[in-house]
């Protein structure tokens, strides 16, 4: 027969581990179904797997590595009793509760069944989609300078992107690279002025302004891109080694399409704190929130998700 547990989380960033310490210790016996190392989008961690230093998480004065702060996050939440798989979910039946969840092939009884269901699979970051990009991905291509900086040492390298994420990025990246190059298709930036000081306070950052990438150069590995002046339309070569894609996120909801409410932009839609339209189901993180996308508020929410999950569960919601 199929397990059933009190909490089942999807996804295991900021949002999913918090809820998944907040359940753990009232005794609701989570199971977290964190993603998969291959995939790009819900791996084990989520974004901050793909962050630098995180320098405005309270109560590191010195700042942590994105993915040593989600290590912690983890042996935190397993300290207290939380069981981990790594797996996908595939598909779901939030039908009636207790709620079905598949990471397999969707095929036959659910792996597991659960009382609640707290979803956290966060965002998962947008590529540019022009030549070479796809066929490089590994190569020279990449989304997380903390995985990949080290490999261009003294190289050139590139970013694409204009906010926080990118600039975060390319200052990470002068550690390693003879210079940093941020191409961005306006001609000024979107992140935070603490930020954008930061970058041109360094002397190995510069820009392209008003430029996009139109494709990826390389026969094996990166040697450079190809940018086109969205004003003048010319078109010419830049010599790189890496390029760093930082241009956004989308959320990783389209397993619950037609099962829970979403807004336009794919969202997932909650009310009364963490509540979906779905009772017994609820989401935190990323996932459904386009505004604030911090670690911190990601935590928060995940916690209020398991409050909210084991409120509900004390009043008879899943019996």
């Amino acid at each position: 027969m199929t397990e059933v547990r009190d909490v089942v989380i999807l996804g295991s960033g900021p949002a999913g581990l918090t809820a998944a310490v907040y359940t753990a210790r009232a005794q609701l016996r989570p199971l977290v179904i964190e993603g998969e190392p291959s995939s790009t989008s819900d791996q084990p961690g989520g974004q901050l797997m793909l962050t630098t230093e995180v320098e405005n998480y309270p109560g590191f004065v010195e700042g942590i590595l994105g993915p040593e702060l989600m290590t912690r996050f983890r042996d935190q939440a397993a300290r207290f009793g939380a069981d981990y798989v790594t797996a996908k979910a595939t598909r779901l039946d939030f039908s009636a509760s207790p709620f079905g969840v598949w990471t397999g092939s969707g095929d036959g009884d659910p792996d597991v069944s659960a009382r609640v269901v707290i979803v956290a699979t966060g965002a998962r970051a947008l590529m540019l989609g022009v030549p070479g990009e796809a066929r490089l991905l590994g190569h020279g291509v990449s989304t997380c300078a903390t995985c990949d900086g080290f490999f261009f040492r003294d190289q050139k390298i590139v970013v694409v992107g204009g906010g926080d994420s990118a600039l975060e990025e390319a200052l990470f990246l002068t550690r390693f690279g003879e210079s940093v190059t941020v191409v961005h298709r306006r001609k000024e930036l979107r992140a935070s002025k603490i930020m954008q000081q930061r970058a041109f306070d360094n002397d190995k950052i510069d820009f392209r302004w008003n430029s996009v990438v139109t494709e990826v150069l390389g026969d094996g590995k990166v040697h450079g891109v190809a940018l086109t002046d969205v004003e003048s339309g010319d078109r010419h070569e830049l010599d790189a080694a890496g390029v760093f894609v930082a241009i956004g996120h989308e959320p990783n909801t389209a397993v619950f399409a037609g099962q829970l409410a979403m807004d336009d932009a794919g969202y997932i839609v909650t009310t009364d704190g963490t509540r979906t339209d779905v009772d017994g189901v609820f989401a935190c993180g990323d996932v459904q929130d386009h505004v604030y996308r911090q670690a911190i508020t990601a935590a928060g929410s995940g916690c209020m998700a398991a409050i909210d999950a084991e409120r509900w569960l004390e009043g008879g919601g899943g019996a």
